[in-house]
């Protein structure tokens, strides 16, 4: 679905990314591993069009979207979560999940005025979809609670949410277990199964937790410098010895049996 192929990234002499190329298959759970400083969002930031590439490109199911806007993306049905959730505090969780899908005639100042009928059909459309999207994440208790008052935990399940309002394709989800506790990472971890198993969703995830890496993810990328060092099962990545000397010890190596 996506091929990155040769892709650079350079801050003046800083190369983040040098030269990744990888490929992210449709219908997949791509764990993308590597240590701090890897390039691994800043890959991301250039996938999904938060960042230009220095060089290289970038394709989805055969479409050049190279340096194509978020907005373009999006249409697209290309979406990615951040580390730091980006939810709108004072409005509620449904309010949040309401306000995701674009080209709402609502927006409109004349349908404003003049199509009042066809603006609260959407608006009910819109209810019965965020209701829909609330029960099937276990978060339908919140759905009156302001999100600025969630979890963390509960934000990214918001953020996940989100997707949901416009079918994505394809979701580039970063660190969704920074900050989570293990109850509510297992209750993220079902619904990107549910969501991948059930309605087809292909996502692609950084991650440093291996336990839920190796739960959810085949393949697994690893980078390092900027490169894509190795991909394979978790077992493979796991026994890898570049792998292991890449993270020095940081966490990776100790997974390894003796």
């Amino acid at each position: 679905m996506i091929v990155v192929t040769d892709v650079h990234k350079h801050f003046g002499g800083f190369r983040a990314v040098d030269g990744a190329t990888l490929e992210i298959k449709e219908g997949s759970i791509t764990g993308l591993i590597g240590p701090n400083g890897a390039g691994k969002t800043t890959l991301f930031n250039v996938i999904a069009g938060v960042l230009p590439p220095t060089s290289g490109k970038v394709t989805m199911a055969g479409d050049d979207i190279t340096g194509l806007p978020p907005h373009t993306l999006f249409h697209k049905r290309l979406l990615r979560t951040f580390q730091i959730a980006h939810e709108f505090g004072s409005m509620s969780v449904r309010e949040n999940l309401m306000m995701v899908p674009g080209g709402q005639s609502g927006e409109g100042l004349m349908a404003a005025w003049f199509q009042r009928a066809r603006i609260a059909d959407e608006e009910r459309a819109l209810l019965k979809k965020a209701d829909e999207v609330l029960d099937f994440l276990t978060i339908d208790h919140l759905k009156d609670e302001k999100a600025g008052n969630l979890s963390g935990g509960q934000k990214k399940l918001l953020e996940l949410g989100r997707t949901m309002m416009v079918d994505a394709k394809i979701v580039f989800l970063d660190e969704v277990g920074a900050g989570v506790n293990r109850t509510l990472l297992n209750t993220i971890g079902d619904a990107i199964l549910r969501l991948n198993r059930e309605r087809g969703y292909t996502f692609c995830m950084i991650e440093h937790d291996m336990d839920f890496i190796g739960r959810l993810c085949d393949p697994v990328i690893v980078m390092a410098e900027g490169k894509v060092l190795a991909q394979g099962t978790i077992d493979e990545i796991k026994n890898n010895d570049a792998v292991i000397e890449a993270y020095l010890g940081t966490g990776l190596k100790n997974e390894v049996p003796a």
